[in-house]
């Protein structure tokens, strides 16, 4: 079984040609080429628990876990990008992400849309 590759840094594909909607304004889809998806499963650390839980003592927004959440998202949406520009596509409709604690501490996030080819109208 081989490995899973580390999502590049950059997008393959511009994210502004990235849209949780139907289409993209200006632009006509010439091609639908299938659904692409990008996932990604991630734990705590232990000491990334023990700091999060210091900071429910005293509330507000726990920046750990936001951080851990943001990477998360991203490193998702790199990847479905990644797989869509595999399939030769040069945008992303129908755009969403998906989340599911597979255990305790231990999330998976989807990032998943139908990949396109678009050209100006």
């Amino acid at each position: 079984m081989g490995s899973v590759a580390e999502p590049q840094s950059r997008s393959p594909i511009d994210p502004a040609m990235v849209t949780t909607a139907l289409e993209l304004p200006g632009l006509r889809i010439v091609r639908s080429l299938g659904i692409v998806r990008g996932i990604v499963v991630r734990s705590r650390s232990v000491f990334g628990s023990i700091g999060a839980s210091l900071q429910t003592l005293v509330g507000g927004d726990i920046t750990l876990y936001t951080s851990l959440c943001e990477k998360t998202r991203e490193d998702a949406f790199l990847r479905m990008a990644q797989h869509a520009a595999e399939h030769d596509a040069n945008a992303v409709v129908s755009f969403r992400y998906d989340a599911n604690e597979l255990m305790p501490g231990v999330t998976e996030v989807l990032a998943y849309g139908t990949a396109v080819v678009v050209e100006r109208i």
